[in-house]
């Protein structure tokens, strides 16, 4: 990964390229940049905001996984803290294509599972589909968010997605970003109750059917990823989705998982598991444990 980072920098302006190899250089990059970072960075470059959140997104692009479109795509979430989040697109061949994860899901997930209350703004180098877009409309933040792209003017994300189909005509007043804490009873094994962690975190007010899961690391190290649901249903964002993508961007490969462990609810109207099973096996042959709890 560090190469590809190096390989991104030769796209950006010198004087920021300069300022930023120290940090995507250091094993304590995990594809995030502080306020403080993201004003270090807009001095040395001389960038305006908006031109930094624009100039980055090579680097973002570089954590791409393409195997099937051989098409790059990177975004920037950024966060009411101050923290900007990179995303990019992954794909997995030998698995369903609806199973890809775009961009913007990437980047806006990193930001949920690194608990950033609310977003602002998601920049993107390429103009988000119609399934971004509808994903991006279960934010906390949707009726205020700006979309940054390339050679366009700013926009509000409901100038992409006129008359909106969103959670409140379901009924639901919740939306993504916004507190979740649903208790699974565990006492187990620490990947176990840290993917059942992730279960009590995730976003499912449709079905009400929450999942998490954790993938051990080679190192004894693991990350977790939640499920989060939509409106529309389709662009729902699987909990091992959730979680490869912070697999990437905390510059890990999927060859460097030993177990993966699925905690959901049990006799839920839904269950993640079969289609976790596939994307594992293809990805490596990969098997997955799964437990099926009673929330308390």
């Amino acid at each position: 990964m560090k190469t590809r980072l190096e390989d991104a920098l030769q796209h950006c302006p010198p004087q920021l390229a300069a300022a930023l190899r120290p940090y995507i250089m250091a094993d304590t990059f995990k594809a995030s940049f502080s306020a403080e970072e993201v004003s270090v960075l807009k001095h040395a470059s001389g960038l305006s905001t908006t031109d930094l959140s624009l100039a980055l997104l090579p680097l973002a692009a570089s954590y791409a996984i393409t195997p099937l479109s051989h098409f790059n795509v990177g975004a920037i979430a950024q966060g009411i803290s101050g923290r900007w989040y990179l995303g990019a697109n992954m794909e997995f061949a030998s698995a369903p294509i609806q199973q890809t994860v775009h961009a913007e899901q990437s980047a806006i997930n990193h930001a949920w599972m690194c608990n950033e209350p609310r977003l602002t703004a998601i920049t993107v180098n390429y103009t988000p589909c119609g399934h971004c877009r509808q994903f991006m409309n279960e934010l906390n933040s949707a009726q205020q968010l700006t979309i940054y792209l390339p050679d366009c003017a700013p926009q509000r994300l409901h100038d992409y997605l006129p008359n909106a189909f969103g959670p409140k005509d379901l009924g639901i007043i919740d939306t993504l970003f916004d507190p979740q804490v649903h208790a699974f009873a565990v006492q187990s094994d620490p990947l176990v109750e840290a993917a059942a962690q992730a279960a009590s975190l995730s976003y499912a007010p449709y079905t009400h059917a929450y999942s998490g899961i954790a993938l051990q690391i080679a190192n004894d190290h693991w990350v977790t990823g939640r499920y989060a649901e939509n409106a529309a249903f389709n662009p729902s964002l699987p909990p091992l989705q959730s979680a490869l993508i912070m697999l990437q961007l905390q510059g890990y490969s999927v060859n460097d998982i030993t177990r993966a462990v699925l905690v959901e609810v049990n006799n839920a109207v839904l269950s993640q598991q079969s289609a976790s099973t596939a994307i594992l096996t293809a990805l490596g042959g990969y098997s997955l444990e799964t437990l099926r709890i009673d929330l308390k």
